[in-house]
């Protein structure tokens, strides 16, 4: 009669409980990142729309506009991206955390 060892930590790790609470998190991260990337890109356009005059204002030798398109957005994009990475791989060793403490019963 074989005995069942009790789960490692690396079986709770990757144990599907674990993976898809990783997953749902990340998943809530994605869709807050993608929601700021979607503001400023249809938010852009509307602006323009509904405020074309104060988007034609002179601020550093560049209409408000083209100083949002031409020299913010990409700056922009590159703090969602990093605050994704950060937030992601912070994500990551807090379950990693989480699964390796014991269950007190």
């Amino acid at each position: 009669m074989s005995h069942a060892s009790p789960p490692s930590s690396d079986d709770l790790v990757h144990s599907e409980s674990f993976l898809r609470s990783l997953m749902r998190r990340q998943l809530q991260l994605s869709v807050a990142c993608a929601a700021a990337f979607l503001i400023v890109l249809i938010g852009l356009p509307l602006a323009n729309y509904f405020a074309p005059a104060l988007m034609a204002k002179r601020v550093g030798g560049f209409t408000l506009s083209w100083l949002i398109l031409g020299v913010l957005f990409f700056p922009f994009v590159w703090v969602i991206a990093y605050v994704f990475i950060k937030r992601t791989i912070g994500l990551e060793e807090e379950e990693v955390v989480r699964a390796k403490t014991p269950v007190r019963r």
